[in-house]
């Protein structure tokens, strides 16, 4: 007796059913082979060999010339490496990949662009079309061949999209979970067996997770993710999983009018480090092997409302309401009456817990409409207890801070402990309360 499995959801039914109780498709479910024809197969048997008669990776990577972007694959592309790049819709993933990959050979293969487009945006971005062999096959079985056909005038292949591939063993429409694991399992052997990278891009969902099985993750080499807010100039390129590399590096790019641009310096996403305002303070986390520099922007208004908003952009949204807690219980500030508004400059996001600090001193600096020290940065994880402590890098981040002319700096090694920060930021020991008029300081 067969088994029903959906080739849309991965649905099982012990009978045939027209529209999958699941996810809605009709007709999607496919009989698999039965358990007793599988136990007929043959037994393969076990081969091994020592690891000692193994051959090594090839240690010589093939660098795109984009710096930014070799540095987040770990110093570029290692042979046959399968690398998975997702990003939001309009954020630059095409732009990315044509600038990256102008030096390379690079067969383009697209099922959402027609050539046409692909070549306009490539005059446009100046970059050398003789490098580029575009296709429109979306066939995994015919990719493979033609591929084969060129391995030697290639260097890497682009799929763009991997929810547009399909292959014809499997039933189901492109992007289904059964079509998903078919054709990215053809494509890793063969990018293994012929020693070529191949770049799958993927859809993202919109809570920005990468759209299609898990499973999709776990059989590439490397996961790197393009982001940054439309509205904002910067990008930023992470890597969230690289079997080749650290997965700690990023990559900074800026959108102009000519594509991205690399961006080295780490004060770029500071308009102005001398502004004296209540409410700013300049932080500082290691990204990766260098030191880098945001704005955080702190906003606490009075509230008329039972439950006052709590508005966060560029930072994890629970973290900054753990930190809330922890300056409500340490330093008896009325947050309950206030709207707060917390907000990164340059539309990134801070995933280092180096900016703990600095959140709370704008806070703090918003509410008491004190400006924060000027030239000064905030590096520390604030913990639950009320204690400041070491990041990762600090003593980079420091250094880097006072060779780019701000000396002074709030850390763990200055900053043992919340109220000892308060202390630092003028009101020595003195209380907060909420009156009709405003902010009342008592001993």
């Amino acid at each position: 007796m067969g088994f029903y499995i959906c080739s849309n959801c991965g649905y099982g039914s012990a009978s045939w059913i027209g529209k999958c109780p699941d996810c809605n498709q009709w007709n999607s479910l496919v009989l698999q082979r039965d358990e007793k024809d599988k136990r007929k197969e043959k037994t393969q048997k076990l081969t091994f060999k020592p690891l000692t008669e193994v051959p090594s990776l090839v240690k010589g990577r093939l660098q795109t010339g984009l710096f930014e972007f070799d540095r987040v694959l770990g110093g570029g592309f290692v042979s046959g490496e399968i690398v998975l790049l997702t990003g939001e819709p309009g954020v630059g993933k095409s732009t990315l990949i044509l600038q990256s990959l102008s030096n390379l050979k690079t067969l383009y293969i697209s099922g959402e662009e027609a050539a046409e487009q692909v070549k306009d945006r490539a005059e446009r971005l100046n970059i050398q079309l003789e490098n580029f062999f575009f296709s429109d096959t979306l066939q995994v079985e015919g990719i493979i061949e033609g591929a084969r056909e060129i391995r030697e005038k290639i260097d890497v292949i682009v799929i763009d999209s991997v929810q547009t591939v399909y292959s014809k063993e499997v039933e189901g429409q492109p992007g289904s979970i059964t079509q998903l694991k078919e054709t990215a399992a053809k494509l890793i052997r063969f990018a293994k067996e012929n020693k070529i990278p191949i770049i799958v891009i993927g859809h993202v969902t919109k809570d920005g997770d990468i759209a299609g099985p898990k499973t999709l993750e776990h059989m590439v080499d490397a996961v790197i993710n393009f982001e940054g807010e439309r509205v904002s100039h910067f990008r930023v390129l992470r890597a969230q999983k690289n079997r080749f590399g650290s997965t700690d590096e990023i990559g900074i790019f800026e959108m102009a009018g000519r594509g991205l641009r690399e961006v080295n310096d780490p004060l770029a996403f500071l308009e102005d480090t001398t502004g004296h305002v209540p409410g700013k303070a300049i932080v500082g986390s290691m990204e990766g092997r260098r030191p880098l520099f945001f704005e955080i922007q702190v906003l606490a208004s009075p509230s008329i409302l039972t439950m006052p908003r709590r508005v966060v952009k560029g930072v994890d949204y629970s973290k900054v309401l753990l930190l809330l807690a922890v300056i409500r219980k340490h330093l008896n500030l009325p947050l309950h009456s206030y709207d707060i508004y917390v907000n990164v400059v340059g539309g990134v996001e801070i995933k280092s817990p180096a900016a703990d600090l600095g959140i709370v001193a704008s806070l703090i600096s918003s509410i008491k409409n004190l400006p924060l020290p000027p030239k000064s940065i905030f590096v520390g994880e604030v913990g639950l207890l009320g204690e400041v402590r070491q990041v990762y890098g600090e003593k980079k981040i420091v250094s880097e801070a006072k060779r780019l002319a701000l000396p002074q700096v709030f850390s763990s090694e200055t900053v043992k402990s919340l109220k000892e920060l308060q202390k630092q930021l003028g009101e020595k020991g003195k209380k907060a309360i909420a009156t009709p008029k405003g902010i009342v300081f008592s001993e």
